[in-house]
């Protein structure tokens, strides 16, 4: 039986191009946008922030973190119309796994692997730290032995 409802975020980057009028503009336009197609459960703005690295030439962009329920066919929606507007510089969406922050401007939480998972990985890892030691020192040796 297909899920109705499912938990989403959506992270948009607008441009600070054309000033914060407009992106005020776009705040509300996607803010009801997003009640119109699904229920909204918080809009947390973490504001001007620099970017990793340079998009379209701007340095900067203006952070709006949007948590919603909807029907999982909602977001390719809401994506599309991200897409085609004039003033959004990135956006990702994702599943949402834990309740969204309280506070506005407060990052969520970020979700660590279970502990029996983790130490998989964690050993899978030390048994390849160890593999490649051994091989450096077997070529070591080798090296020092054809001197």
């Amino acid at each position: 039986m297909p899920k109705i409802q499912e938990k989403y975020e959506t992270m948009v980057v607008y441009s600070l191009k054309n000033g914060e009028e407009q992106i005020e503009g776009l705040k509300q336009k996607f803010t009801a946008l997003v009640e119109s197609g699904a229920t909204l459960v918080s809009v947390n703005e973490w504001g001007k922030r620099r970017l990793a690295y340079p998009i379209n030439y701007e340095n900067d962009g203006y952070y709006v973190l949007y948590c919603y329920d909807c029907k999982p066919d909602f977001p390719k929606e809401f994506e599309r119309v991200l897409n085609i507007t004039e003033g959004v510089i990135r956006f990702l969406t994702v599943l949402r796994l834990e309740a969204p922050p309280k506070e506005e401007g407060e990052a969520p939480a970020v979700l660590a692997p279970p502990p029996e998972i983790k130490s998989e990985v964690v050993e899978e890892e030390v048994e390849k730290t160890e593999e490649v030691a051994e091989v450096a020192a077997q070529e070591s040796a080798d090296d020092d032995g054809e001197e």
